[in-house]
């Protein structure tokens, strides 16, 4: 695998490659991702977009390339040790313990939780209490600590998982379909939310919404067949004809 050479980014993924029985799902994919930055992944099905978020965060073994978040190479290391590292992730659906209240989810994503010696001597104290009210207030959800995680709403359990991410402080976020099944007033709050918590932290999105990705991408990534068809502002990739004729339907 490539080293790759320092950056002053803060993510960079360098000729990135993973083959699956001989069909490369990504191929030869660089780009890179700035401090404070809301990138948006976007692409038909297949296009490789969650297999990118698999390998930034371990979960999948590249075949080739590099991926460097603070100069530090993640190809190799666990999933718990990229975590750690400040690299959170939020899957498709939401990965939350239903039968614990909104409070018990919140408090038990806290870095100090997650172990099982951090479990055994878990210690609500008034600084750890405040970091949880203060996400639970701005994941909207500050009404519903006493609740348990199965009666909230769909949307509702978007937040919530965005919300056990924020507890850990994460530099980078990696969010999958975060509005997927929300409603038009749901998406626009976790348009607000993404915008709001994107200052002093960088997020990596795939969506398939245009209208959510317009409301909140500083830069669009267009992927198509493992690799990168165009990149640029939304107003950029809806003028691209490339990327109208094959993904946009143009």
């Amino acid at each position: 695998m490539s080293s790759g050479s320092s950056t002053d980014y803060l993510l960079a993924v360098e000729d990135l490659t993973v083959s699956f029985d001989g069909f490369k799902a990504v191929d030869s994919l660089t780009f890179y991702v700035d401090a404070d930055e809301l990138r948006v992944i976007i692409g038909p099905n297949g296009a490789g977009k969650t297999t990118v978020l698999d390998l930034i965060s371990g979960k999948t073994a590249a075949s080739e390339g590099s991926i460097k978040f603070n100069n530090q190479e993640l190809l190799g290391k666990r999933e718990h040790a990229i975590v750690r590292a400040g690299v959170g992730r939020k899957f498709q659906t939401p990965s939350i313990y239903e039968d614990l209240t909104v409070l018990e989810n919140l408090e038990i994503s806290f870095p100090w939780g997650r172990t099982v010696w951090g479990s055994l001597t878990f210690n609500r104290t008034p600084e750890i209490s405040d970091k949880i009210h203060k996400v639970a207030e701005e994941i909207y959800l500050s009404d519903k600590l006493d609740e348990k995680a199965e009666l909230l709403s769909h949307g509702q359990k978007q937040w919530l998982e965005i919300g056990m991410l924020l507890v850990q402080e994460p530099e980078l976020m990696l969010l999958d379909e975060p509005v997927a099944g929300m409603s038009v007033k749901e998406r626009e709050a976790t348009a607000k939310l993404l915008k709001k918590v994107a200052k002093g932290r960088s997020i990596i999105i795939i969506e398939h919404d245009m209208e959510f990705v317009e409301s909140i991408a500083n830069r669009v990534t267009v992927l198509h067949m493992g690799k990168i068809l165009a990149e640029g502002n939304m107003a950029e990739i809806k003028a691209n004809e490339t990327v109208k004729h094959v993904y946009l339907g143009d």
